[in-house]
This record gives structure tokens, C-alpha cells and sequence, in this order.
């Protein structure tokens, strides 16, 4: 499995733990940044991420910034992108579950001093497959609602 991930300054904090525990879970992980907790336009960093999901040159994404909004407004512009904002382990299954999301938005100001929590949620969703279904009908119609790219 290889994950993309990156974040702006304010998800900094919390990236460098996510990118601990994906390391403790062996997954293969591209990291596009930000290396700093120095001012950085998130758009920049998500789009980064996005496009490598929407091209398929990464199985999933994770992308962190202060509220995860931002990250998520941006990756959700791409045709191929399901992002979804997860605060907790059990949305994170969900999401997986239902809505086959492929990139991974945390709140970093809320999370970067929970490192247990973001444990809990990077497995939660990693490990929760796609039920399909009833469910693969609504990820359909969620996907025909994008006529372009960005």
C-alpha cells in the first residue's frame, strides 16, 4: 500500500506522528510536505496529494492542517478524490465503509497532542474495507456529480 500525505504548518505537529505510526505499520508513505511549522498556503500542500489519488500514482492519502476543512475542501475538487474529515476512530471506519474515502483529513490543532487517538484512526481506517453494495450505488452518484477538474 503506498499513502501520500502531506499538511500545512499547522498540521505540521500532528503529520510528524502520523508519519511515526504509519512508519511503525509498514506502510510505504510519499511525504509532499510541509517540512516546517514556517506559513504555508494549504491548498498548495492538498493539491499535491489529491493529484496523486485522482491519477492513481497513490493507493490512499492523509492530509492535516488546523481544522482538516481546508485540506478537505480543496482534495474534494478532484473527480477521483473521496476526502473525508475524521476526528475520531469510528468515522474513520465509516468512511471507508460507506463512502470509500481514499484521502484522510485530520484537524491538526485538535489532534497533535492526542497521538493515541491519531493511532486509533489511521488503523480504524487503513484496516476497514469497502462494503460495497447499497453503498457502491451512492459512491456512483457522488461521482457523476463532477463534470471537470478543477
Amino acid at each position: 500500500m503506498k499513502v501520500s500525505i502531506a499538511s500545512d504548518h499547522a498540521g505540521f505537529k500532528a503529520k510528524r506522528i502520523v508519519l511515526e505510526i504509519l512508519k511503525d505499520l509498514r506502510v510505504h508513505v510519499d511525504d509532499f510536505g510541509t517540512h516546517s511549522e514556517d506559513s504555508v498556503d494549504y491548498p498548495e500542500y492538498a493539491v499535491k496529494v489529491a493529484q496523486r489519488i485522482d491519477q492513481g500514482d497513490a493507493d490512499l492519502g492523509v492530509l492535516i492542517c488546523g481544522s482538516g476543512q481546508g485540506v478537505c475542501m480543496t482534495a474534494n475538487k478532484y473527480i477521483g478524490v473521496r476526502a473525508a474529515l475524521v476526528h475520531d476512530a469510528k468515522t474513520a471506519a465509516l468512511t471507508k465503509q460507506h463512502n470509500n474515502s481514499n484521502i484522510l483529513c485530520l484537524p491538526g490543532r485538535s489532534l497533535e497532542d492526542k497521538p493515541e487517538v491519531l493511532k486509533n484512526i489511521l488503523i480504524s481506517w487503513l484496516e476497514t474495507p469497502f462494503e460495497g453494495g447499497r453503498h457502491e450505488r451512492r459512491v456512483q452518484k457522488i461521482s457523476s456529480l463532477f463534470s471537470s477538474h478543477p
